[in-house]
């Protein structure tokens, strides 16, 4: 006997329940027009999206999800759907999966293990389930699951003892850099220990620094992936699975290409920022476009997000700005086809400097003046903003906002970072990787050695290490919590180690105050990493 089930593998906007009930009908619908279905799965918490925080605090929160429930109930569809929502249950809040059939509730199943790490404060909203539930779809007893409850044996241990012969498993699992090797490697391991297929949904699509990459899939009870879906696309996808002699088979069906690394984090980064865009109904982009590679790389980003007509860049040169940066502007504008301006900030730094006459009399040149330049173009970005509905797009890097080489309310002004949490040399690596799409960056942009141009002949390695060295001390510490000792023993430099070290300590105060960026690591800066600003903690070990 074939069963037949979609994964609907949708991208739904956090907060927004009737639109996402409406999204998961549309899609129930459209899989019920293409032929033989017995169930369509949604990822977890659908109907709210994910992660809803404190709007799982509002006090409608249960009625507006009863609202939406009874319209899933009352459409009355000839097909199961398998959702997720946050429901209250005898005045506890649960993170649900439930089964609408036959006009009417069926089952629902509790998430049992809480994350309450890096991205993830469960524990903070939801009650915790204890129990297995096993429910019949088209005689095949059927258990359920939600996300976190795969990594761990104990949910299919009770689903195996409570006869079910087939998991599904509803997700909402963020990206970092190589997570569907690791989502691939647990499911197996699950499969393999209950004897049982495991269906695994999984939410796609950006919701402020997260980003969902989809990959669902289906793991047959061998362990291996006999279906996957593509990464970052939203589409239902229908597969079949054959049951008898008390046992569910998966055949061999279509299995997209789990994307290299590089070519996963420009998707993820692409994704990210055409959601944080479109879902916050801004009209399009603005930014500063310097000639250097974090700009030009988020340039082609947010041409590959929102199309050439929404994005708009601004070159704002200074007298330390060369004749290469303003060509290789001007070039790569060309080559994408954004609209491009060139406004001088010379007129405004000497506006400020001659204000400011009287207070910095007697005082040296110091990087008040470099600072000074940066907030002259943090204006301009911004007041276009303001005039055309633009959201201004910063161009910081890990590297750069770890160790604070970047200005508050300069290079820093801003809604929306998308390199964020993409360190230097993976800036790099991601331009190359971008022209082999199609070549929109400069070579030169590549090629020639980082600098901020606020100060004659000024190079990024003049105050910093160079940027392998760097990335490897930061990926130590901020991402692996090693101590300065620690990373010294791998046999980095000492005065290089206590430098960064300390760089990253006392510049959590810019960090609270950057746009919110995209997560493509284990710790990205923001929800993930918490530290004090006020604090005397010590280099050491």
């Amino acid at each position: 006997m074939s069963v037949y089930l979609t994964i609907a593998q949708i991208n739904t906007l956090v907060g927004d329940i009737p639109g996402n009930t409406a999204k998961v009908l549309a899609s129930a619908r459209a899989a019920i027009a293409q032929g033989a279905v017995d169930a369509v799965i949604f990822p977890e918490l659908t109907l709210t999206g994910y992660p809803p925080e404190d709007l799982l605090l509002r006090p409608s929160l249960g009625l507006r999800i009863e609202r939406a429930l009874n319209e899933l109930i009352a459409a009355k569809l000839p097909v199961a759907l398998i959702v997720g929502y946050p429901r209250f249950k005898q005045g506890q809040l649960f993170n649900m999966a439930g089964v609408i059939a036959d006009g009417q509730l069926v089952a629902e199943y509790a998430k049992q293990y809480l994350p309450n790490y890096q991205v993830f404060d469960e524990k903070r909203y939801f009650t915790a389930g204890d129990s297995a539930c096993v429910f019949s779809l088209k005689g095949v007893p059927t258990a359920l699951s939600i996300c976190e409850d795969v990594w761990y044996p104990e949910p299919m241990a009770q689903a195996r003892a409570a006869g079910a012969q087939l998991m599904i498993s509803l997700n909402a699992s963020p990206y970092h850099q190589r997570k569907q090797l690791e989502r691939e490697a647990i499911v197996a391991q699950r499969a393999r220990a209950g004897g049982m297929p495991v269906v695994y949904a999984n939410l796609v699509g950006g919701q402020d620094e997260l980003v969902f990459d989809g990959g669902s899939m289906v793991v047959d009870a061998s362990g291996a992936t006999q279906f996957r879906a593509p990464a970052f696309a939203e589409g239902d996808f229908t597969v079949e699975l054959n049951s008898a002699s008390g046992k569910v088979a998966v055949p061999a069906q279509a299995l997209a290409p789990i994307p290299e690394n590089t070519a996963a984090v420009y998707q993820a980064l692409v994704l990210g920022m055409r959601d944080y865009v479109n879902k916050n109904h801004f009209k399009g982009v603005v930014l500063g476009l310097s000639g250097g590679i974090d700009s030009a790389l988020t340039l082609a980003m947010a041409v590959d997000a929102l199309g050439a007509d929404r994005v708009e860049a601004v070159m704002m040169p200074f007298r330390y700005t060369s004749d290469l940066s303003k060509n290789d502007a001007a070039d790569e504008a060309a080559r994408l086809g954004v609209r491009y301006s060139s406004i001088s900030i010379e007129p405004m730094y000497e506006a400020f400097m001659a204000s400011l006459s009287d207070e910095f009399a007697g005082a040296k040149r110091d990087t008040t003046e470099e600072n000074l330049q940066a907030r002259c173009r943090g204006v301009v970005l911004m007041a276009i903003s303001n005039k055309k509905g633009y959201l201004v797009l910063t161009t910081g890097n890990k590297s750069e906002m770890a160790v604070g080489y970047s200005t508050l309310y300069g290079d820093m002004a801003g809604g929306f970072d998308a390199l964020k949490d993409v360190p230097k040399t993976l800036v790099f690596a991601l331009s190359r990787y971008r022209n082999t799409i199609s070549p929109v960056i400069p070579e030169t942009v590549i090629t020639r050695p980082p600098s901020a141009e606020l100060a004659p002949d000024q190079k990024d390695e003049d105050s910093l290490p160079p940027y392998d060295i760097l990335d490897r001390i930061l990926e130590l510490y901020v991402e692996q919590d090693y101590s300065a000792e620690a990373i010294i023993s791998e046999g980095f430099v000492r005065e290089q180690v206590e430098r960064v070290v300390r760089l990253v300590d006392i510049n959590e105060y810019k960090r609270r105050q950057a746009p919110v960026g995209i997560r493509i690591s284990q710790r990205g800066f923001g929800r993930d990493r918490r530290y004090p600003i006020t604090s005397g903690w010590k280099l050491g070990d």
